[in-house]
């Protein structure tokens, strides 16, 4: 679980960032957690982008995409979803976290 301090670093980190998936009229689906999850693992924080044309709505979107990865949630802001989940490998982590109080 993220603290507010690591959430707000993290958004910070996240602003510069351009999408790099886009979850469309078919909602979620099982290819696209894998492939986010493999994403995460080189990345640790990303950006996926709900499109219009979603069916679902953007809160459920926001917590499928949460869930199906193991990732958390780091902000929800329009139709943009951020993720965070620190990579296993100690050689891929790029991401510090301010420390926890």
């Amino acid at each position: 679980m993220l603290t507010g301090k690591q959430k707000r670093f993290l958004r910070a980190e996240a602003h510069s960032l351009q999408p790099i998936f886009q979850v469309g009229k078919g909602g979620v689906n099982e290819a696209m957690l894998v492939q986010i999850k493999q994403a995460l693992e080189v990345r640790e924080l990303l950006k996926v982008r709900i499109l219009d044309n979603c069916e679902e709505d953007k809160y459920d979107v926001a917590e499928q995409l949460a869930s199906g990865t193991n990732a958390e949630l780091v902000q929800l802001i329009g139709l943009t979803v951020v993720l965070y989940k620190q990579a296993s490998k100690r050689e891929h982590r790029k991401i510090e976290l301010p420390k926890a109080k």
